[in-house]
């Protein structure tokens, strides 16, 4: 008697999770792993790190959302390595066996060799990224309180975001409006409202992928929020208490105790196992090179998909890594497992795009959906509608509408904790 077909999927984030879902009629055994037991809502990450959310509000444990479904079951671990003639995923604490096997590791920071960097500018990807990001923020404007010497109170109250894509938007105008809403009259020696917010971009423009006339709208808004937004400005160095930059010809120092890094993302470590073990190829920013139904060219039976799959297949450019282009992918391979089982021929993918989106403060937002451009409240309120329904959970839904609800007519951002202090300010908190 044949075994039930067995499907390994490695990652519960978008591509991953909706791979499961969209599996649950199929005849399979499927076994997700993921070294973190939730699925994190990404796109709501930076409010996180300003304060807005709670972790919990964006973050839905896997094993209650897969809980229903029977051929499904979830497990924490962590990929290592790959055997694919004997069809077994490694992992830091055992093997797995597979039939099929689809990879969704997503993607982490690019600092473009300058790793070092990370240690002075985070990035943000992860729940830990968004609380450590929080304490930086908050606690620059608790150590200007105690300050006495203007040029030291100018460097903790400078805030500069490298990156001018929708994270380093978003980032921008939230911090904008902490300091000259959120924490107005809260503090007796500083004005936060005198907080310089820098926006530095190396290519001519914010948002890039989007149409001109949309970044034209953005930097307006992010400038009527009081950012300075710098567009060919590359970075050439960080360090502890300022950042250099270079534009054009000139270089500038610009002392800065906060540097937050929204410019690049890689595909996940995995993709190097893929390439030495499986034959795969990697494009210049380690993302895996696929068929046109997203497998190997070299092993049909790995599916890679989401942030970690470079599908460029009669398109200009790879598809970007955003959740709409996983979430598709996710749904796709699904049914192409489905497929070959009952012996089906399936079409190659195909991305449907819907359009982008990104707010960048209270009222202002600009999108492109459905080819329809447009920009400010209409633009916000869609982005509040299309997120909320995106969210996994439905009590999530409720908990964070309530909270932006509160926060709209509040200007209060009540998630403002100061949290994993490193271990010297924990022992003497008069350092912060």
């Amino acid at each position: 008697m044949p075994h039930t077909h067995r499907v390994v999927i490695l990652g519960g984030g978008f591509g991953g999770l909706h791979a499961a879902q969209a599996l649950r009629r199929v005849p399979v055994q499927a076994t997700l792993v993921d070294r973190r037991n939730f699925h994190l809502f990404q796109p709501l990450l930076y409010q996180v790190a300003t304060g807005g959310l709670s972790p919990a509000n964006i973050a839905t444990p896997l094993r209650n959302v897969l809980k229903k479904q029977r051929n499904v079951r979830v497990l924490l671990g962590e990929a290592t390595g790959l055997d694919p003639l004997g069809r077994r995923v490694i992992l830091s604490d055992g093997d797995l066996a597979y039939d099929t096997l689809v990879v969704a590791l997503g993607s982490s920071h690019h600092y473009f060799g300058k790793d070092q960097w990370s240690r002075l500018a985070p990035g943000l990807k992860t729940i830990e990224d968004a609380i450590e990001i929080r304490r930086r923020i908050l606690v620059a404007f608790e150590r200007a309180e105690r300050e006495s010497d203007p040029s030291s109170i100018r460097t903790l109250l400078t805030f500069v975001v490298v990156g001018g894509g929708p994270t380093g938007v978003e980032l921008a105008g939230a911090l904008a409006e902490i300091a000259r809403d959120t924490l107005s009259h809260e503090f007796r020696s500083i004005d936060p409202s005198h907080a310089r917010i820098l926006l530095v971009e190396g290519s001519p423009r914010v948002l890039a992928a989007y149409p001109p006339d949309l970044s034209e709208k953005a930097i307006r808004s992010l400038r009527s929020l009081g950012v300075t937004v710098r567009t060919e400005t590359v970075v050439t160095d960080i360090q502890p208490d300022a950042i250099l930059v270079r534009s054009g010809e000139q270089t500038e120092r610009i002392p800065a105790a906060t540097v937050l890094w929204g410019a690049g993302v890689q595909a996940s470590p995995f993709s190097k196992v893929l390439a030495e073990a499986a034959g795969a190829t990697l494009d210049r920013v380690g993302r895996v090179q696929v068929s046109p139904d997203l497998s190997l060219p070299t092993h049909p039976e790995i599916l890679v998909i989401g942030d970690m799959a470079s599908f460029a297949h009669e398109r200009d450019s790879p598809l970007p890594g955003v959740a709409q282009v996983a979430m598709q992918q996710g749904a796709y391979v699904a049914r192409l497992i489905h497929d070959r089982l009952q012996g089906r021929p399936t079409s190659p993918f195909r991305y449907r795009d819907y359009g982008m989106m990104a707010t960048i403060g209270r009222h202002a937002a600009v999108a492109d959906l459905f080819g329809f451009r447009f920009a400010g409240n209409l633009a916000w309120l869609a982005w509040l509608c299309i997120h909320l329904v995106q969210l996994v959970q439905f009590e999530n839904r409720l908990l964070v509408f309530a909270q932006w609800a509160w926060s709209y007519f509040t200007f209060n951002r009540a998630a403002r904790l100061i949290t994993n202090l490193p271990t010297a300010d924990r022992q003497d908190t008069t350092k912060i």
